[in-house]
């Protein structure tokens, strides 16, 4: 009764008694009683790298809880870290039906998380490379289209971020290469700004004349370094970032950079395990993120 299933034989006056009992006693059905009855928990756990949680970060994992809690789903985040418990583990604890990460789970952990009751674990690593590849090449092929023959790299030093930095400098190297242009010259930066003027002075002596950073605080910092030897942008180095964080169009110059839907990645994130938990086949396009380009004065 108190799970609503439909065609029970109850009375309709003896349903009603039972629901206001239930009321009266501040009634909540048991997650494990919830999860026999079910076949599987309500639970999905996300897990968060060891890299910085920035604006575009918190929007995703605040959708992604509304979206699967539209599904009666309910999301619970896992910080990942050296001292943290192994992600496994926390899987079993929980409880969590699917398991959801910023990056793809290596083989072995795959396994684990399925032992330790997973039925879904995304993404895959083919979906995740993809995902990220196509920023690169949206970020130098609009260099490119401005006349730039020589493109730098910004990397960032996060050691987080470095797969995806790596996945996204694969794109730029591409377009490079489609263009008969050489390899953009890569090198690490951080938000320390005497550091990225160090990255500067060494574009600006190997000839290169636009950077694509791996995102907007790396082009911001990048931004910073160009001041300290008296550069502008775009004259002396054209520069553009990925993500279109709110500081993006206060920086001097405002910054041409890569956006993304993120309702539309958050939906089919959401889609992605609800289909994998119905055991279905999810039919959109999970990888392509279709990202957007927003020109500034900085390109």
């Amino acid at each position: 009764m108190l799970n609503n299933r439909p065609g029970q034989s109850i009375p309709e006056e003896t349903r009603q008694r039972v629901l206001e009992a239930a009321r009266n006693l501040n009634y909540r059905p048991h997650a494990s009683a919830r999860a026999l009855a079910a076949g599987r928990s309500d639970i999905v756990l996300l897990s968060i790298p060891d890299i910085p949680i920035g604006a575009g970060i918190s929007r995703f994992i605040e959708g992604l809880a509304g979206a699967l809690a539209a599904h009666k789903l309910t999301l619970v985040t896992h910080l990942a870290g050296a001292h943290g418990r192994p992600l496994p583990d926390v899987c079993a604890a929980v409880g969590a039906s699917a398991v959801v990460g910023f990056e793809s789970f290596d083989p072995a952990t795959i396994k684990e998380l399925h032992r330790a009751g997973a039925e879904v674990v995304l993404p895959s690593h083919a979906e995740h490379s993809y995902a990220m590849h196509p920023i690169g090449q949206i970020q130098a092929k609009h260099l490119i289209e401005r006349g730039h023959q020589r493109l730098g790299y910004a990397l960032t030093a996060h050691p987080g971020l470095a797969s995806m930095a790596r996945d996204r400098l694969g794109g730029v190297i591409e377009a490079c290469a489609e263009a008969g242009l050489p390899a953009p010259l890569a090198l690490a930066t951080s938000l320390d700004a005497d550091v990225a003027a160090d990255a500067v002075a060494r574009w600006s002596a190997e000839g290169v004349t636009a950077i694509c950073a791996f995102n907007d605080e790396t082009a911001t910092a990048i931004l910073a370094g160009m001041r300290a030897h008296g550069l502008t942008s775009p004259q002396d180095l054209a520069v553009i970032g990925v993500d279109d964080i709110p500081t993006a169009r206060l920086a001097d110059p405002p910054l041409t950079t890569i956006i993304f839907d993120m309702d539309q990645v958050v939906t089919r994130r959401a889609e992605a395990v609800l289909a994998g938990l119905a055991k279905t086949t999810d039919q959109s396009d999970q990888a392509w993120i279709d990202p957007q380009i927003v020109v500034r004065s900085s390109t």
